[in-house]
């Protein structure tokens, strides 16, 4: 279990980049010939939702879903210090293994930061990785139960005196009737599968975010994810300087509905990076 720390928002400069922006289906849709799924706008190719935080020499990942490899490849990603997890659906976890390449290197474990409900989840779905008897060659990972705010640090020896930790706070979140997690690290806040935004979540971050990122599944309203007016009013709520959505469908065309959004509120798209000052 994370050691909880104090509640603070020191935190270095951070660059994120948007790993990925689509839904779980990934854009273009398999078999589909709309006009997302067959547009020429690079923006419009969404593979599943995930993200990169650097925070000087430390790196680290929100969620690892089934493009992992695909996106670790684009942004040639060749170090890697712990992997934090919104909740365990299929399209954030399962590339899980695509981890294997950086113990190639360095054995030292990789912390994985999830909710107590995924890191069940986790042990029953990968007993080559957690089970008693770890296959040979399975990446070195250590689950870590989030009950509260945790520290990552760097796995490199190159790094430990140098690269101060970095502190993550969880952000209570509801994707139906799943439990899920956002997180806050500094003055950048990411919170993606959900559909309700607890009040005392939105408390723990008004006034003390620069940069969200947030699920906006479509225009149209969802059961279990927020619609775009539901994410533009949350970001209001949570006073934000700036917002970009995630997780969209292939009924959103990036140039036409980028222009259609509030000027401090912008569509992600794979490969996206952007910076937050400490």
């Amino acid at each position: 279990m994370p050691s909880e720390v104090s509640s603070h928002d020191d935190a270095p400069p951070l660059r994120v980049t948007l790993l990925g922006t689509g839904t779980s289906t990934g854009i273009p849709v398999i078999g589909c010939d709309c006009r997302v799924c067959t547009s020429a706008d690079p923006r419009d190719d969404r593979t599943r939702t995930a993200c990169l935080v650097e925070a000087g020499p430390l790196r680290f990942v929100i969620d690892t879903g089934p493009d992992f490899r695909r996106q670790a490849l684009r942004e040639d990603l060749h170090r890697l210090d712990a992997a934090l997890f919104t909740h365990h659906h299929f399209d954030h976890i399962v590339g899980l293994d695509d981890l294997r390449p950086f113990f190639h290197e360095n054995d030292a474990p990789m912390p994985c930061f999830a909710h107590p409900r995924t890191v069940q989840l986790f042990r029953r779905k990968f007993p080559h990785i957690f089970g008693e008897h770890r296959y040979p060659g399975a990446a070195h990972l250590a689950l870590r139960e989030v009950n509260g705010a945790f520290e990552i640090g760097s796995r490199y020896e190159d790094d430990c005196e140098t690269a101060a930790p970095v502190r993550a706070e969880p952000v209570r979140l509801w994707h139906g009737d799943l439990p899920t997690l956002g997180y806050r690290i500094g003055r950048f806040a990411y919170l993606t599968d959900t559909n309700r935004i607890p009040d005392e979540s939105v408390e723990q971050l008004a006034g003390r975010v620069d940069t969200l990122v947030i699920d906006a599944l479509r225009r149209e309203a969802h059961p279990t994810h927020l619609c775009f007016e539901e994410a533009i009013e949350a970001a209001r709520r949570i006073s934000a300087r700036t917002t970009y959505f995630v997780h969209m469908t292939h009924s959103v065309m990036h140039a036409e509905t980028e222009d259609e959004l509030p000027d401090d509120v912008h569509l992600g798209y794979d490969g996206l990076s952007f910076e937050i000052g400490g």
